[in-house]
């Protein structure tokens, strides 16, 4: 909800560009509507509308990554930049640790969402093969999608560039880092393009984010944890009145911002960041429990449809680094100066989560689970397939597989 809410008032902020002068909460009320109408038309919608949003959104990049290997080589016409950006003071680690600590709340709010993934497998026609295609997927999508993109980046504009600190008004938030790689190609007509591309982008981010909150809702439903109400579907297998409670807090949230966009969505970024790294660490502690589960209860790997590679060494790494990162992460609102307001801003989502996550506890009066009683059958791929729910089919091997397969290698 809370990214939904952040991405409404990026909408509205990104639209600000062409039309400054009109409320920007009409544009941020527009884009809501359309979420809601993707997701709840049908399962397909939904896809459909991500699948044609996904397409815009590669081209733009391959195109960012053409682009700006030219610029830096001066194929564009302009001087060969290649790595002098990164001498430039405080290059390539501006900062230092505190720098590095600063911008990974930004980076875990941009980068989560891979975990909608596991959500889609009920919906999913074949997600014995499909879901550990695209699980296997997101390493290279990662991989050239964001790291080289903002390599690219880092050696186009120099961290003085004062349109990367600027953003005081709507032109200023306009002007993205991929947006002045493409003016510094000497292409001053990328702004709006980009901008464009920036608003299709979010558009997606809401998208996704409404189906994958949805979607939770719905399961806490029917497992007591959340209002009955919720577990209601539609005749198309809509869980309507999740969606509807959804889209309803992720517009009060959104109408907190009409006290001023900017500040508040640097504060919806911080909230969000540092809850999607809170789940990320739940995850991975989940990971790790459920694979020794797993074997202490006498299964096999091979029945698994995927295993995680780097076992026991990922999730282990995982939790310490985002243990590391949580703490960290506002260092600079305590040091040279104590700053409440940012530290505030920074901290807030973890007396919320400790306030919900004790309050279940105490109430319900739960206990820690040993790993020879977890329940690993109940909700399983293989309980859906042994009961009918879905379909089953012989798992593919080939393509990038067999060539990627020592990286996806399983492991004790």
């Amino acid at each position: 909800m809370l990214t939904v809410g952040s991405e409404l008032v990026a909408c509205g902020i990104i639209v600000q560009y062409w039309l400054p002068n009109l409320n920007s909460a009409i544009w941020s009320v527009i884009s809501l509507l359309v979420m809601f109408s993707f997701n709840a038309i049908s399962v397909r919608g939904y896809g459909e509308a991500e699948f044609w949003m996904a397409s815009l959104k590669v081209s733009a990049v391959l195109v960012f990554v053409v682009v700006g290997i030219l610029t830096v080589t001066g194929a564009t016409g302009g001087e060969f930049i290649g790595g002098k950006n990164w001498h430039v003071e405080g290059a390539p680690f501006k900062d230092h640790i505190v720098g590095i600590l600063k911008a990974c709340i930004v980076a875990a709010f941009s980068m989560q969402g891979t975990e909608i993934v596991g959500i889609t497998v009920g919906e999913c026609a074949n997600p014995r093969r499909e879901v550990p295609r695209v699980i296997r997927s997101v390493f290279w999508r990662i991989l050239f999608f964001y790291i080289a993109s903002i390599l690219i980046i880092g050696l186009v504009i120099p961290n003085s560039n004062p349109n990367l600190v600027s953003a005081s008004g709507a032109s200023d938030i306009a002007i993205s880092p991929f947006t002045l790689v493409i003016k510094a190609a000497g292409a001053d007509w990328a702004a709006h393009v980009m901008n464009a591309v920036v608003l299709v982008t979010v558009l997606s981010a809401g998208n996704s984010g409404l189906y994958a909150c949805t979607r939770v809702l719905w399961v806490l439903a029917n497992e007591g944890k959340a209002p009955r109400l919720l577990r209601r579907v539609t005749k198309y297998g809509i869980p309507l009145w999740a969606l509807g409670f959804t889209s309803l807090c992720s517009a009060i949230i959104f109408c907190i911002s009409l006290a001023g966009n900017q500040s508040v969505y640097v504060f919806l970024i911080n909230l969000s960041g540092l809850t999607g790294m809170g789940f990320w660490l739940g995850i991975s502690l989940c990971h790790w429990r459920f694979r020794r589960s797993y074997i202490a209860q006498g299964y096999s790997l091979d029945d698994l449809p995927y295993v995680a590679s780097f076992f026991p060494f990922g999730p282990v790494y995982a939790c310490t680094l985002l243990v590391i990162i949580i703490i960290g992460q506002g260092y600079s609102t305590i040091w040279p100066k104590f700053d409440a307001v940012s530290f505030v801003s920074t901290y807030l989502a973890i007396p919320l989560f400790l306030v919900f996550w004790l309050t279940w506890k105490l109430t319900k009066r739960t206990k820690w689970i040993k790993l020879m009683d977890i329940d690993l059958t109940s909700g399983t791929l293989l309980e859906m397939e042994q009961n009918g729910d879905i379909e089953v089919f012989a798992q593919e091997e080939g393509g990038w597989r067999k060539y990627t397969k020592w990286f996806h290698r399983k492991s004790d």
